[in-house]
């Protein structure tokens, strides 16, 4: 099989799990053909030997793209109803937090757009590699001067289970934790400012150290392409007298706790009424 950049595909040796984009194919080691592999609804990099490749068939892609639709259409749904709760006798401004998302996949930069206005939020999407948002956060956060920030993409440790605690073991925490350390350069009130970082099994208390309201992942383990985007959403659509909560949060993670660990945040929804 002559395997090239954008197709979809499955790790046999790992049960076919996940399924995976490639980004590019590279000769690795002994001359073998090797593929980078971008996670397609999980926020996961990886890598794997030409030989361990199987296509996904179409019907499976579109399966799991309707899985990410529905997930839109139920949060949207959800966040409509809680909006119309109660007689309002007032009619009613309703301003949700400013979101800037930085995301190192340029698909999910897409798919997260498209979340975000389905949701009616307020949201700047970037696509940035993981290796550059260090670099853009200070004027990108002058220009927009939102209040919540999400940093996130790809992630994983390279050997899962050993070294938990040796930045080295993860592909992109190290440029996660100083993307943070940018961030509250600029604003180091935690809740002026609330901050989500991560992907898939990224270093959870590095980047918590760095100065992040949220991250991922406590248990190094896989996290869904839309938890970053339910933190940010959970945030803006809070009452800006309430305090939003990790475990208020986690409820709505698939994984839970072992997604998204952290602290709390302000909320930044404000209502205003009119006569």
């Amino acid at each position: 099989m002559n395997f090239k950049k954008g197709y979809m595909v499955a790790r046999k040796s790992y049960n076919k799990d996940i399924i995976f984009i490639i980004e590019k194919i590279i000769k690795k080691r002994n001359r073998q053909d090797y593929a980078i592999l971008n996670g397609l609804t999980v926020r996961i990099k990886a890598d794997a030997p030409i030989e361990d490749l199987e296509i996904v068939s179409k019907k499976e892609v579109e399966e799991k793209i309707k899985e990410f639709e529905d997930v839109i259409k139920k949060r949207a749904e959800n966040l409509d109803k809680t909006s119309k709760k109660g007689f309002k006798r007032y009619k009613e401004i309703i301003y949700t937090g400013k979101i800037l998302h930085l995301d190192g996949d340029r698909r999910y930069m897409e798919k997260a757009i498209r979340y975000y206005e389905k949701l009616g939020l307020k949201a700047i999407v970037k696509n940035v590699s993981e290796s550059k948002q260090q670099y853009v956060i200070k004027n990108l956060l002058e220009k927009y001067n939102p209040d919540i920030l999400v940093i996130t993409g790809h992630d994983s440790m390279l050997k899962k289970g050993a070294d938990y605690n040796n930045i080295n073991n993860y592909r992109n925490s190290k440029y996660f934790i100083e993307s943070v350390k940018e961030a509250r350069k600029y604003e180091p009130d935690m809740d002026k400012l609330v901050i989500f970082a991560g992907a898939c099994q990224s270093f959870f208390e590095a980047i918590m150290i760095a100065g992040a309201n949220f991250a991922s992942s406590p248990g190094r383990i896989l996290i869904d392409f839309v938890d970053p985007l339910i933190v940010a959403e959970k945030v803006a659509t809070t009452d800006k007298n309430k305090i939003v909560t990790i475990n208020q949060i986690i409820k709505e993670i698939r994984e839970g706790s072992a997604g998204i660990g952290g602290t709390s945040a302000e909320g930044k929804r404000e209502k205003i009424l009119i006569n």
